[in-house]
């Protein structure tokens, strides 16, 4: 990937009964992206250290990587259409002797749990930077 990658953080994500806002940051600005209502229960729930009956599809994932020796390396929202983030998720497996890296397309809000629950650095591109939204809060 040879674009300028921005560093994001995450800030909050907010919740309402049939979507999820999940904000992000840059030194620049803040901007928001949008999901299932699934995804911000899922987040919540990690944030807040909940215990949960059954693993949830994040879980299952982790528990595949574990599994399967997987390390995330990065996560990289890459473009924007239409109101429509777009990410790729960079992943490491070493086997024997033998070091494969994995690009992945991937759902940015999918990408950003990932990041959280294994401190993975989460970037933007700066066309993604420049076209998103500013959000005023």
């Amino acid at each position: 990937m040879d674009a300028e990658l921005i560093p994001i953080t995450f800030d909050k994500v907010m919740q309402s009964k049939s979507y999820t806002c999940i904000v992000l940051k840059t030194e620049e600005k803040k901007f928001a992206i949008y999901a299932d209502s699934s995804v911000g229960k899922a987040m919540q729930l990690y944030l807040t250290k909940t215990e949960k009956l059954r693993p949830y599809t994040h879980d299952l994932t982790n528990m595949i990587f574990k599994g399967l020796d997987v390390k995330i390396l990065q996560i990289v929202i890459n473009d924007l259409q239409d109101t429509v983030y777009f990410a790729r998720i960079f992943l490491e497996q070493k086997m024997n002797d033998i070091l494969h890296i994995i690009e992945i397309d991937a759902r940015p809000s999918d990408c950003i749990t990932l990041a959280l629950t294994h401190r993975t650095p989460l970037y933007c591109t700066r066309e993604v930077l420049e076209k998103a939204l500013p959000l005023e809060e």
